[in-house]
Parts: structure tokens; C-alpha cells; sequence
């Protein structure tokens, strides 16, 4: 009997040996790709008084662009962030995010998940592209958007589509664990929002990526802390910041600042995605 269950354990011990190297293949394979176009860019904007509000960039200009992104996650898809109206004046993309993803080989109904930064326009204008995905936001946001008579700001119509109880949200009260599998985390962020969110994106090759959202909005402001004075709080925002930097340091993670022109060239370019 004592030989039997030791030549059971052998066997068993073997197999589950010979079984490491399949299951390390079948993990699935996650991608970055930034959109070429979420919306078109205007001048340099001098940020001194709107984006602080101890007014500490002087006569600082930045070039401010729009940034959208497409994460697979093996044959799984999500979007994060879908950029202005293709109706929106003066800053309308030239070509929508959908004809972008054609570009891709990858149709509307094939994302799953649309996580969105904000409630913002220039965030949220073309998520309505995706009704059969699962909308993933802040539940401080979704609350402002479900509001019979959302705030000044807040970019509802969209959302009509959810709110009306005719697709699935997960308004999230604490960070999101999107594949289940650590690869892909939204990050409860508040501050500029009250349920703003960032992401963490864990690549094989250029190694994870923190998306900013709009908790910061150039270099220089995350390097001094700046809170422009439009947020919703200023403490909020300073300890998102604060657990930004931390992740990126415990992470040595890669920032993506999603505003900052000089940020999103760090992936790279159109439709070439980062491994």
C-alpha cells in the first residue's frame, strides 16, 4: 500500500511539473495601443491660472492633447476612455474612435469593458460607440451622471444609455481587478472628480503603465503637486497624487499622462500597440 500512494504522489508530482510550462503559455498576452485621434489639439495653453491654484507656473504653456487607449487582454477587449464627440466644435476628432478600431481588426461589439477616467467631455464622448460593453466608473461619477439634472460638467448624455438601465455598469466603489488576473487594475483616484479613476496596465515587454486620467494634467504638475482650482477637492487630489507616485515607485511603473503631449509619446505610435 505504502509503495502504491508513493508512486500515486510521483505521478502526480510529474504532472503537475509537466503541467507548469502549458499553463505559463496559455496566459493571455496584454497589449497597450494609444488612438491616434481623440481629439484635435489646440495651441499651447498657458496654465498658470486655471491648472493651479496657488498660481505657480507663471507664464508656463503646454500643448494639451487627447489621448484614448485600447487594452487586449488575449482575445478580451477594453477601452479606456473614448475621447471627444466626433460633434464637439473646434476640438472634434478627424476620425472616430470606431473607424480607428476597424483600423485594428476589432469591432464595437468586441470590447467588453469601457473604463471611464471621468465624467468629463473630452473623456466621454463617444462611449455611447459601445453600448454592449460593461461601462466601468467611479460611483462618485455614475452618481452625477444619474442625477435627474446632472451638474454643469458633467457629460450625461452619453451615458443615456446606461442610465436608462439598458446596458450593464459597474460603478465602483474602490479599485477594479478588470481580467481578474492583476493585469489590468482601474485605481480609485478622486480629486478632480469625485469618482475619478487612473489605470495600471501590466506589460510583459515595456513593463506596467500607469494612465493618469485627469488627476494630473502636465509633467509639471505632477512633479509639484499642482491641483487645478476646478477640482472638486484639493485634499482628495493631493493623496491621489501621493498613491500615484507611490505605485509608480513600487511598481516601477511607466506615468502616462494623458493631457501631456510629451507623455503619450512614450507608447508607441498608431496602430503599433506596446507589449
Amino acid at each position: 500500500m505504502r509503495k502504491l500512494l508513493s508512486g500515486m504522489f510521483i505521478g502526480l508530482s510529474v504532472n503537475a511539473v509537466v503541467g507548469l510550462p502549458a499553463l505559463a503559455q496559455t496566459k493571455p498576452e496584454v497589449t497597450l495601443t494609444r488612438l491616434a485621434d481623440c481629439g484635435t489639439q489646440q495651441a499651447p495653453t498657458e496654465v498658470n491660472q486655471r491648472f493651479s491654484d496657488t498660481y505657480a507656473y507663471g507664464a508656463l504653456r503646454i500643448q494639451f492633447v487627447f489621448s484614448c487607449y485600447l487594452i487586449k487582454h488575449g482575445d478580451r477587449y477594453m477601452m479606456w476612455d473614448t475621447g471627444h464627440s466626433m460633434r464637439a466644435p473646434l476640438v472634434a476628432p478627424k476620425i472616430s474612435v470606431v473607424d480607428q478600431l476597424a483600423q485594428l481588426g476589432v469591432k464595437p461589439e468586441q470590447i467588453q469593458f469601457v473604463g471611464i477616467s471621468h465624467y468629463h467631455q473630452d473623456h466621454t464622448g463617444q462611449v455611447d460607440s459601445f453600448p454592449q460593453a460593461t461601462l466601468l466608473i467611479g460611483k462618485g461619477d455614475w452618481d452625477a451622471i444619474a442625477q435627474p439634472k446632472p451638474a454643469p460638467g458633467v457629460n450625461a448624455a452619453p451615458f443615456a444609455h446606461w442610465v436608462s438601465g439598458g446596458g450593464k455598469v459597474e460603478p465602483l466603489p474602490s479599485d477594479k481587478d478588470v481580467f481578474g488576473d492583476g493585469s489590468v487594475i482601474v485605481l480609485s483616484t478622486p480629486g478632480h472628480t469625485p469618482g475619478h479613476r487612473s489605470l495600471l496596465v501590466k506589460l510583459n515587454e515595456m513593463g506596467n503603465v500607469l494612465i493618469s486620467g485627469d488627476l494630473i494634467h502636465f509633467r509639471e504638475n505632477y512633479e509639484t503637486g499642482g491641483v487645478p482650482w476646478f477640482n472638486v477637492s484639493r485634499a482628495d487630489t493631493m493623496a491621489s497624487i501621493d498613491r500615484l507616485k507611490k505605485l509608480a515607485a513600487n511598481f516601477k511603473a511607466t506615468v502616462i499622462i494623458q493631457h501631456d503631449a510629451r507623455d503619450v509619446s512614450k507608447l508607441p505610435v498608431f496602430p503599433a500597440a506596446a507589449k
